[in-house]
C-alpha cells in the first residue's frame, strides 16, 4: 500500500481531528482552501466493534477528501484490531452508504483530555499506560496495510512525549501529531515548542506540531521554533478556513462580511445535502464561528444560532428577521 505521507510537499498543513466538527462538509471546505491532509472526527473502536452502522455514518467521506485519515480512540488492543479490520474491509460487513476505499490512513488518539474519554482509559489516559499504548499500536499495524499515525500531547502525568515515542521506536509509525500542551494544561497556555523540536531525536517519521495556532503569525512562529514537517490546525480554522490559504501563500479571511456569509451559506448547503436535512443544529456553531469578531453582526449571529434549517438561515439573512 502506498504511504501517502512520503509524497506530501513540506510544510504539510493538516486539518486536525475535532470531535463533532471535522465532518465531511467541513473537511471539503478546508481542502478547497489548501489543507493537505484531512482527519475524521474521533471514532470509538468499541462502537465500531459492536454496532458499527452509526459510527460509519459519522465517518463517511467523499472522493474530494483524499488523503483522508480515520482517527480512532479506545482502550483494548483487540477492539482496535477488529475496528481496523472492519475499516480496511477485511470483514463481511458492508454498508451501502460507506466507501471503505476512501480511507487513506489510520490514526490513534492518545491525546484527548476530555473527562468522559479519560474515564474510559482512552485518550491521554491510554498515553500514560506506555505498555498498553504499544500493544494498541501493534494491534493496528498487524491488521492493516494502511499507514498508521498517532496523536499525542507533550505529556500526561509522569510520561512525556519523548519518553513515549522512544518506547514506540520499534513500531512502524508513519506520522505523529504532537499537541504541545500537557494533559494538565488542556487547551490553554503556552505550547512546548522545544519538546516538539526534540521529538526528531527519537522519531524518524513525519512530525506535525499542534496547539495554539490561531493565525498566520502563530503558525509561522510555531513551525519555525519546532522545525516540524508541518502543522495540525484545529480551533484556529473554525470560521476561518482561509488560514489554510494564507499558509499556502494566498489571501486570508476577507473583511467583506458578505463574502464570509456567502461561504457560510455554501457550507450550510453542503451540510444539509450530505446529511439529508438531518442534524442541522450541529451546523449552527459554524455560523457563530464564521461571524466571530464582527461586532456589527452580533444581533444577526444571535438569530442565526436559533435556526433549525438552512431555509431559516437564508430568510434571516434576506429579511433581517
Amino acid at each position: 500500500m502506498l504511504n501517502f505521507w512520503h509524497n506530501l510537499l513540506r510544510p504539510i498543513y493538516a486539518l486536525a481531528p475535532m470531535a463533532g466538527i471535522t465532518d465531511s462538509p467541513f473537511r471539503r471546505i478546508c481542502k478547497r482552501f489548501g489543507a493537505a491532509v484531512l482527519y475524521s472526527e474521533m471514532a470509538s473502536v468499541a462502537a465500531l466493534t459492536h454496532r458499527p452502522e452509526k459510527t460509519l455514518e459519522l465517518l463517511r467521506a467523499t472522493e474530494e477528501e483524499s488523503p483522508y485519515i480515520v482517527q480512532l480512540f479506545g482502550v483494548e488492543p483487540k477492539q482496535f484490531a477488529d475496528a481496523v479490520k472492519l475499516l480496511t474491509n477485511q470483514t463481511d460487513f458492508q454498508l451501502s452508504t460507506f466507501n471503505f476505499q476512501l480511507i487513506s490512513g489510520i490514526d490513534i488518539n492518545f491525546g484527548c483530555p476530555v473527562p468522559k474519554v479519560l474515564k474510559q482509559g482512552a485518550g491521554s489516559a491510554l498515553f500514560v499506560d506506555v505498555k498498553k499504548s504499544h500493544a494498541v499500536i501493534k494491534a493496528v499495524l498487524d491488521n492493516t496495510d494502511l499507514p498508521v499515525s498517532v496523536k499525542i500531547r507533550a505529556g500526561a502525568k509522569d510520561v512525556d512525549a519523548l519518553t513515549w515515542l522512544e518506547a514506540m521506536s520499534d513500531l512502524d509509525i508513519s506520522a505523529v501529531m504532537i499537541h504541545g500542551r500537557t494533559l494538565a494544561q488542556g487547551f490553554a497556555g503556552p505550547i512546548d515548542t522545544e519538546m516538539i523540536k526534540n521529538a526528531r531525536q527519537v522519531f524518524g517519521g513525519v512530525i506535525l506540531a499542534n496547539g495554539a495556532i490561531n493565525n498566520l503569525a502563530e503558525a509561522k512562529n510555531i513551525l519555525e521554533k519546532t522545525e516540524a514537517d508541518g502543522l495540525g490546525l484545529a480551533r484556529g480554522v473554525l470560521g476561518n478556513p482561509w488560514l489554510f490559504a494564507e499558509l499556502n501563500g494566498g489571501v486570508g479571511k476577507p473583511q467583506d462580511l458578505k463574502k464570509i456569509i456567502d461561504l457560510a451559506l455554501e457550507h450550510g448547503q453542503m451540510f444539509e445535502e450530505f446529511f439529508a436535512g438531518q442534524h442541522f443544529v450541529e451546523f449552527r456553531k459554524h455560523l457563530g464561528w464564521y461571524l466571530a469578531g464582527r461586532p456589527e453582526a452580533k444581533a444577526l449571529k444571535i438569530k442565526l444560532l436559533q435556526t433549525n434549517s438552512l431555509a431559516e438561515v437564508k430568510e434571516i439573512l434576506q429579511t433581517g428577521n
